[in-house]
């Protein structure tokens, strides 16, 4: 198993991060997202609706890289590239914990007939940058 070393560890809770993945025309999409990090098993999980691009991007490709910027020094960085696990949240528990987090109510900012799913993205391969 792939670890965060413990100089960057703190990046992974920044607000954001920056998630991208491979479109169908083979090109990149990259999207800041909310996430949270999984100290438990070193995994990065989002909340993501199933009518955007990077969800399909990821059922169809599910390698993708994730990094985060440090907020007081953008060239300390710390970037997570791995395999995407992509699961139904039908009932909305894991976005309701991302809401959390965030303070924002996902249900609503979903349309109707629109779905949820949990990403999982566990670390392959971790770059870190400064210090």
């Amino acid at each position: 198993m792939v670890t965060i070393p413990a100089s960057h560890r703190a990046l992974l809770d920044a607000p954001v991060g920056v998630l991208a993945t491979i479109g169908p025309d083979g090109f990149p999409q990259v999207t800041a997202l909310w996430f949270l990090y999984d100290e438990a098993d070193g995994s990065v999980r989002f909340s993501l609706n199933t009518s955007r691009q990077k969800t399909k991007n990821l059922r169809r490709r599910p390698e993708a890289s994730f990094l985060v910027l440090d907020p007081a020094n953008p060239y300390r960085t710390i970037e997570i590239r791995g395999r995407a696990e992509v699961q139904p949240d039908d009932d909305y528990a894991f976005a309701d914990r991302v809401g959390q987090k965030y303070s924002a109510d996902l249900r609503r900012i979903d349309k109707p007939g629109e779905r949820r799913v949990v990403v999982t993205l566990r670390p392959d391969k971790v770059n870190t940058w400064g210090e």
